[in-house]
C-alpha cells in the first residue's frame, strides 16, 4: 500500500508538472485545443494545459539572428562570396498566425529562403567593385532590407537589420586589385620623391639667391676709401708692420726683423 501511495504521488506530481507551462519575458504562448490553434497569443505567466484538451507552445519573440554564407553572381558574372546576417523577431500578436500558416520551423521554411533569394537578386545587379566598396555594401544592404521588410513583415516577421559582414572576391579580381594597389603605391612614391627633389631645388635656389644678394650689398657698400681703411687696419694689427703716413696718404711699411727690434 505504501509503495502504491508513492507511485500515485509521483504520478500526480508528474501530471501537475506537465500541466503547467511558464511563459517568460521575451516569449509568447500559442494555444492549441483539440487540434485547433487559437488566434489569440498567450501572454507571460503560468499557463495550465491538459494534454489533448489544451496544449501551449512557447515562442521566442526576442531578437534573433540568421547567418548566411552565399556564393552570389555579380553583374559581370563573377562569383562573389558574401557573409551576411539578418536580424529579426517574431511579432507577438502574429505568432498564432505563423504557427497556422507556416509552422513552428518558420525560420527554415520562411526566413532563410527569402533571405537567400534576396541576396542573390539584389547583389546580382552590382559589379564586383561596388560589392567590395563600403558605399556599395551600404546600398546593397539598404535594398535587401527593403526587400525583406516588404516580404516578411506582412507574414508576421519584423525585420530589424541586414548586415554584410565580409566579401570574398574572386581570385582573379583580387589579384588585379592587389596589382593596382601596388602600382598606385609606386606612383605615390615617385610623386613623393619628385616633390622632395623640387623642395631641395627650391632650398638651393634660395641659398644661391641669398648669397648673391649678400655679395651685391657688399659690392655696393665698398668704396676705395673703405678698402684703404681696411688695408691699413689689417697692417696695424700686424705687430711686424710700422705705418708711416705720407703726403699721398699711402702707407709706407717696413717689416721688422729680430735685429731691428733690438
Amino acid at each position: 500500500m505504501r509503495r502504491l501511495g508513492v507511485l500515485v504521488l509521483l504520478s500526480a506530481v508528474l501530471v501537475a508538472t506537465n500541466a503547467c507551462v511558464v511563459i517568460e519575458d521575451g516569449e509568447v504562448g500559442v494555444s492549441k485545443s483539440f487540434g485547433r490553434i487559437s488566434d489569440e497569443p498567450v501572454s507571460q505567466g503560468v499557463v495550465i494545459q491538459v494534454p489533448v484538451v489544451r496544449t501551449v507552445e512557447t515562442w521566442n519573440v526576442k531578437l534573433q539572428e540568421v547567418k548566411e554564407t552565399a556564393q552570389v553572381p555579380s553583374s559581370e558574372g563573377l562569383i562573389v562570396g558574401l557573409d551576411s546576417s539578418l536580424l529579426f523577431r517574431v511579432l507577438p500578436e502574429e505568432a498564432p498566425q505563423i504557427r497556422k500558416t507556416v509552422g513552428w520551423n518558420y525560420i527554415d521554411r520562411l526566413v532563410i529562403p527569402y533571405f537567400r533569394n534576396g541576396l542573390r537578386d539584389v547583389v546580382s545587379g552590382y559589379p564586383v567593385k561596388n560589392i567590395y566598396s563600403e558605399a556599395g555594401r551600404k546600398e546593397i544592404s539598404g535594398k535587401l532590407l527593403t526587400f525583406l521588410r516588404d516580404t516578411l513583415e506582412p507574414r508576421g516577421i519584423k525585420v530589424v537589420d541586414v548586415l554584410l559582414r565580409d566579401v570574398k572576391l574572386p581570385a582573379r579580381f583580387r589579384e588585379s586589385i592587389e596589382a593596382k594597389l601596388t602600382a598606385e603605391q609606386k606612383v605615390q612614391q615617385k610623386s613623393f620623391e619628385l616633390e622632395q627633389a623640387r623642395k631641395d631645388a627650391e632650398i638651393e635656389i634660395a641659398r644661391a639667391e641669398g648669397a648673391a644678394k649678400a655679395q651685391a650689398i657688399v659690392r655696393a657698400t665698398l668704396s676705395d676709401s673703405y678698402l684703404q681703411y681696411l688695408w691699413i687696419k689689417t697692417l696695424n694689427e700686424n705687430p711686424n708692420v710700422i705705418y708711416v703716413a705720407t703726403e699721398a696718404n699711402m702707407p709706407v711699411f717696413r717689416t721688422l726683423t729680430s735685429s731691428s727690434k733690438k
